[in-house]
């Protein structure tokens, strides 16, 4: 079996209902900004606290308050709910926590990570209010952080390559582009070769330990889709050899049984033990789905849809319907293959998840007597899920859109 029963749960079978999915993300946006606190921004979530303080609510973009400002911001501008609510004017203030936090858990000098730093909350700034020197600043961090030994997403330059194609999509401006090919090319130069397992792959310093992880947030996937969707701005032969380097380490790290795929958290594990058989966007199929739908090449095709089976069979998560290892997140898989493929059959089961999720919010909200207020790993999230599902569009928040 690929994946692990204990951490999964029945699907309820509730209809698909477009009247239902509205209504849970206007409640989701209304509580969201009721609940706003000037003095601490939202409150923080039992599930969200894994050691840290419960009194000093989270401030990044992964499960803090820059996610949870640009969720509400996002639903607004697309029309998936009503209200112009903004928090702008309190970005500023917003990052010198998220600093004051950063240094609390002894990781300074983090001020360009993409999930966890300063960089989104600037990258909002710039686009109320655009001025030169935010570029200069925004530039500089980008630059500054292509030889951080993390080489993934949340800490590292794959996540700064992703906000490099962002700012460029947004505004225009050459410097991202050049910004996203110095950054690429870097990472390049620091791919690995596996004589064991026939392909490349990164290592990550990652929290005082080597990672190999292949993963959509940490590893692999993660970085192959920033390269995918940026694909455009490097050169062909250059991409030729991007896409080519994907399909070979994606084929030959997939595990398979039975007509379903999935693969392993890490291509070179230092534990005694087996790896855990997970199936959720940060660790499994669903978001090696995400990361790779948009591939042009069909190389990949017949193990995606083998990918997108597997997460079917599992069902949604019990962790809840959150998108970074919850219900929504795996339905984004879905979503990715019904815009890949065309087949109804993959939005029928993106909507069997939503419904599902609803279900799970209600919930948890009864259990814990709170939303969960971030955008990777709470409710505003999963909002977005729903309104994804409600246009039958496969547009993964902060990951595959920045800007609405």
């Amino acid at each position: 079996m690929l994946h692990d029963p204990t951490r999964h749960e029945p699907l309820n079978a509730a209809p698909w209902s477009e009247a239902q999915a509205r209504a849970e993300i206007a409640r989701i946006v209304a509580d969201t900004v009721a609940r706003f606190e000037a003095s601490g921004w939202w409150p923080i979530h039992p599930r969200d606290i894994d050691g840290d303080d419960p009194s000093v609510p989270p401030t990044t973009l992964y499960f803090g308050a820059m996610g949870t400002a640009w969720a509400v911001h996002y639903l607004q501008a697309v029309g998936a709910c009503s209200g112009r609510v903004r928090f702008d004017a309190r970005l500023g203030e917003l990052i010198e926590r998220n600093r004051a936090w950063l240094k609390s858990v002894s990781i300074e000098d983090a001020a360009a990570s993409y999930l966890m730093g300063d960089l989104p909350a600037l990258m909002m700034a710039q686009e109320q209010a655009p001025t030169e020197s935010g570029l200069q600043q925004l530039l500089a961090l980008i630059d500054g952080n292509i030889n951080h030994p993390a080489r993934e997403l949340m800490w590292g330059s794959p996540g700064t390559l992703l906000a490099a194609l962002f700012l460029h999509q947004r505004f225009g401006d050459e410097r991202f582009a050049d910004a996203f090919r110095r950054t690429a090319a870097h990472l390049r130069s620091q791919l690995k070769w596996s004589e064991e397992h026939r392909c490349h792959y990164w290592d990550q310093d990652l929290y005082g330990r080597d990672s190999t992880y292949l993963d959509a947030v940490h590893g692999y996937a993660a970085t192959a889709a920033v390269l995918i969707r940026g694909r455009h701005l490097l050169p062909a032969d250059e991409w030729a050899t991007w896409q080519h380097t994907i399909v070979q380490t994606m084929t030959a790290t997939a595990q398979r049984e039975d007509g379903l795929a999935n693969w392993p958290a890490q291509l070179i594990s230092s534990s005694p033990s087996p790896q855990k058989k997970l199936m959720q966007f940060c660790h499994g199929s669903p978001g090696f789905v995400i990361c790779l739908a948009d591939l042009p090449d069909p190389q990949l095709d017949e193990l995606l849809l083998a990918a997108g089976e597997a997460t079917w069979v599992a069902g949604p998560l019990a962790k809840g319907s959150n998108l970074c290892h919850g219900t929504g997140g795996n339905g984004y898989a879905f979503l990715k293959l019904y815009e890949r493929t065309g087949d109804a059959r993959w939005l029928e089961r993106a909507r069997a998840f939503a419904m599902h999720g609803i279900q799970q919010v209600a919930s948890d909200e009864r259990e814990y007597g709170q939303l969960r207020y971030s955008l990777w790993t709470g409710d505003p999230g999963f909002a977005v899920y729903l309104w994804d599902c409600i246009r039958a569009r496969a547009a993964f928040p902060t990951l595959d859109v920045f800007y609405a």
